[in-house]
């Protein structure tokens, strides 16, 4: 371990399910003496810096990456900000000379990669991003551990589910129908049949996620259930994660409300379209990845 902490930036603009996968690295950085500042979505940076797994989070629309697109000398403030690491890590910006070039002027030490794997590469997202930081003693195996949740966003969390008429005295099953494409979404019939199944040999009570673009998977999802359920709907992203922290079970389809349901350790069937079963399976001991049918038996 270095004798005194790596002030690292990890620089990884994705969404949440492309940020999660990056946490068995990010841990894997963090127990080799790296101080690690995320640049990314704001409210990403805030799941990761209250979990503890990185110190500090910036916008990284507001950080000026753009500027590093460009030949010539960077803007002062930006030269002042990257100075300030001794290692960068970029998952974003591989294909752009300029970038990596101007990246690599400013932070002593410097990987840029792409965030997925290639095509016909055996590793899956999580393996492969670990796999990037090989130059700095990040080797397989990687020791896995889930993000945690603080009891602030479990209180939160609470007060939410109890506000849209949870029974907290019973065991919570919730489920998250959506995903970022509508051909990754699981079959609702299928998905309802199952939670139906699960909450009657469980006694569970019922909660359904809606995120601000799942209204349609929701609506879907509940004209199939016979089984009454709760929806909490837009919850914050730390809301969210004490209230899958909270749940004994969660189910749902290939999207970062599943991942980051494996993330926080909550026993986890996430349902995946055979296209992205592979590269995209969950790290999480907790998940149990499943294939679902062809695009024909999607409801």
């Amino acid at each position: 371990m270095p004798a005194s902490p790596l002030e690292t930036l990890v620089v990884h603009p994705g969404a949440l399910g492309d940020v999660l996968q990056a946490v068995p690295a990010l841990g894997a950085l963090g127990r080799l003496g790296h101080r690690l500042t995320f640049a990314g979505q704001p409210r990403l940076g805030e799941l990761l810096q209250g979990s503890g797994l990185v110190l500090a989070a910036t916008s990284f629309d507001t950080f000026g990456f753009e500027a590093l697109f460009v030949e010539g000398p960077p803007p002062e403030r930006l030269v002042a900000r990257l100075q300030r690491f001794q290692r960068a890590v970029s998952w974003f910006g591989s294909k752009e000379d300029a970038y990596r070039k101007q990246l690599g002027a400013l932070v002593p030490e410097c990987i840029v990669a792409p965030p997925m794997p290639a095509d016909d590469s055996p590793l899956t997202v999580w393996e492969h991003l670990a796999d990037t930081l090989a130059p700095w003693g990040v080797t397989p195996p990687v020791e896995l551990h889930h993000l945690p949740t603080s009891e602030r966003w479990r209180i939160a969390a609470r007060s939410a589910l109890m506000a849209a008429g949870a029974d907290l005295g019973r065991p919570l099953l919730v489920a998250h129908p959506g995903a970022g494409a509508r051909w990754k979404e699981a079959p609702s019939a299928r998905l309802a049949r199952a939670l139906e199944s699960m909450a009657a040999d469980g006694g569970f009570e019922l909660v359904v996620h809606q995120g601000p673009a799942d209204g349609k998977a929701v609506d879907a999802l509940l004209a199939q259930l016979a089984t009454p359920a709760v929806c909490l709907v837009e919850p914050s992203l730390t809301e969210l994660a004490g209230a899958l922290a909270l749940a004994k079970a969660y189910i749902g389809s290939d999207s970062g409300v599943s991942h980051l349901a494996a993330c926080v350790g909550t026993a986890s069937v996430i349902l995946y379209p055979s296209e992205t079963l592979r590269r995209w399976a969950p790290w999480s001991s907790t998940a149990v990845p499943l294939g679902v049918g062809a695009e024909g038996d999607r409801a």
